[in-house]
């Protein structure tokens, strides 16, 4: 590369430009701006000249056209080895751009704060990411920088290559310009998807952004690195180890169920994806106690979340069990104070997150499975009772409880409750008969059975009477299901004749 004699710089972002207009003006470069940061520069004590003044145009439409001019395109796309290019510089009078330093509208701070469509459009930035693609597309002739993080970077190559940049960091700036550009454009596309209701456009645009690398995959020789997306991702570590890629699937396993749960109330354990422990008892020690004592052997080594603020008196329970992670909707300073006694303890705090992205996604490499997440609020109404007993508005919502917490569970799923917390969990067997099996097995090996009513979910239908036969066997009283076999009367001929609760659910939930 040349020396570079001239540099367009055009930022939103104003921050540490003076380091790098002090490189610039020591190697001699020409610095061409325009708007805010032309005055930024000048108000610095740099010299510079004004775009407008460059191209002989006057910005117009209240700023949306002033970089946009055949001038500045030239400048930066022409091919310096290539005769014809030089020639046609030479006719229209037109010099190299060698360095382009933009940053663009905030669009996605806008997008975060404000649904004002107006002042959203407004900030969708043309002039900036069709400079940044142009020198980076010509990026064996010119630099070009996307972000004041890179700016020591680009001095330290300016003063190492004495006034120009290196082939390597040129095709690096260039790779990271276009990333910046493909995801500025995904949050453009996701924002009209959104707001034209379009789920599944014909083309899908997904932005993320890298979070951290992780240590390595759900095994060592695999490689992992956790993205987010917009806003979504609002999690806070405030103690311990750094995440693994198994933490954070059981952390996201976590949340899912306890922002399912009643609001401040809840406690979940998960160990490996599917939950070991639900409990939503309204004295939050219980809680955490019950949920832990439903499977107390998987428990161990799991995660806990907390679907309210962590105290003094849950910290010192959930400090006697060994725990991978803990999560909590806040936490108490002398609960954080126990909590981080033990080093290695991943502390979670989840408080500021709001929601998580409505669309799930599962991909094999070569394509991907995107649907709707499942997180139907459930109503009496989306139930229908259909056994000759009936249940009280106590049973029932019983019965919601352990159905909500079934449809986090990996298919085949059996969920066993008594009084708003799991007893016995059966989760990804093949066979629906094996997951009862499973289900009333734990049952049976920690908990001594009271009087209380024993429920059970299931996240699809009985295909035959052997299942619900087998937990009515081991005491359960009453059963929700979706419908849909055609044996269907059979099983509700069965409740009726064992005098068992039966209601139906309008909606499968598959977890697989």
């Amino acid at each position: 590369m040349n020396k570079i004699k001239r540099a367009i710089v055009s930022v939103y972002n104003k921050k540490n430009l003076k380091k790098l207009l002090i490189c610039l003006k020591k190697f001699n470069i020409e610095i061409i701006s325009s708007g805010g940061t032309f005055r930024e520069i000048k108000k610095l004590g740099f010299s510079c000249i004004e775009v407008s003044q460059y191209t002989n145009n006057f910005e117009i439409l209240e700023g949306r056209v002033k970089t946009l001019h055949p001038k500045i395109y030239a400048g930066i796309l022409n091919k310096r080895n290539s005769k014809k290019h030089n020639k046609e510089m030479k006719i229209n009078k037109y010099d190299n751009i060698d360095l382009v330093i933009v940053n663009f509208y905030p669009f996605e701070e806008i997008l975060s704060n404000t649904s004002d469509q107006n002042k959203i459009i407004e900030n969708i930035d043309v002039g900036g990411p069709t400079m940044v693609r142009a020198a980076a597309k010509n990026y064996k002739d010119v630099t070009v920088i996307t972000s004041d993080t890179q700016y020591d970077e680009l001095i330290e190559n300016i003063k190492f290559n004495k006034g120009k940049t290196s082939l390597e960091f040129r095709k690096k700036m260039s790779l990271e310009a276009f990333s910046e550009t493909s995801y500025y454009d995904s949050l453009i596309s996701n924002y009209f998807c959104d707001i034209s209701n379009e789920k599944f456009p014909k083309k899908k645009v997904i932005g993320l952004k890298r979070l951290e690398k992780l240590r390595y995959g759900e095994n060592p020789h695999q490689k992992a690195t956790v993205y987010k997306f917009l806003k979504n991702f609002n999690l806070e570590k405030l103690g311990g180890k750094d995440l693994s890629y198994n933490n954070y699937s059981d952390i996201f396993s976590a949340l899912k169920i306890s922002r399912s749960l009643p609001g401040n109330i809840g406690t979940v354990i998960i160990k490996h994806g599917n939950p070991c422990g639900v409990s939503i008892h309204k004295e939050k020690v219980k809680s955490f106690k019950l949920a832990f004592n439903s499977d107390p052997i998987s428990a161990f080594g799991g995660i806990v979340s907390c679907n309210f603020k962590i105290n003094e008196k849950i910290a010192k329970e959930i400090n006697k069990i060994f725990f991978e992670v803990v999560i909590g909707n806040g936490f108490e300073k002398k609960a954080l104070k126990i909590l981080k006694k033990k080093k290695n303890l991943r502390i979670i705090d989840s408080s500021k997150v709001q929601k998580f992205n409505d669309l799930k996604f599962f991909s094999n490499g070569e394509a991907v499975l995107l649907q709707t997440a499942d997180e139907n609020k459930f109503e009496t109404q989306n139930f229908k009772v259909v056994s000759k007993t009936k249940p009280n508005s106590k049973t029932l919502k019983n019965l919601i409880f352990a159905f909500n917490v079934c449809r986090f569970v990996k298919s085949n799923a059996i969920v066993i409750t008594q009084k708003e917390t799991t007893i016995g969990i059966g989760s990804g067997q093949p066979s629906r008969l094996d997951s009862c099996e499973l289900a009333i097995n734990k049952m049976n090996k920690f908990h001594k059975l009271k009087n209380e009513e024993i429920l059970a979910a299931s996240d699809a239908f009985f295909p035959f009477v052997d299942g619900i036969e087998k937990l009515v066997q081991a005491g359960v009283t009453g059963i929700i299901q979706p419908y849909g076999s055609i044996r269907d009367k059979e099983i509700i001929d069965f409740a009726n004749k064992t005098k068992t609760v039966l209601v139906f659910s309008k909606t499968r939930h598959f977890n697989h």
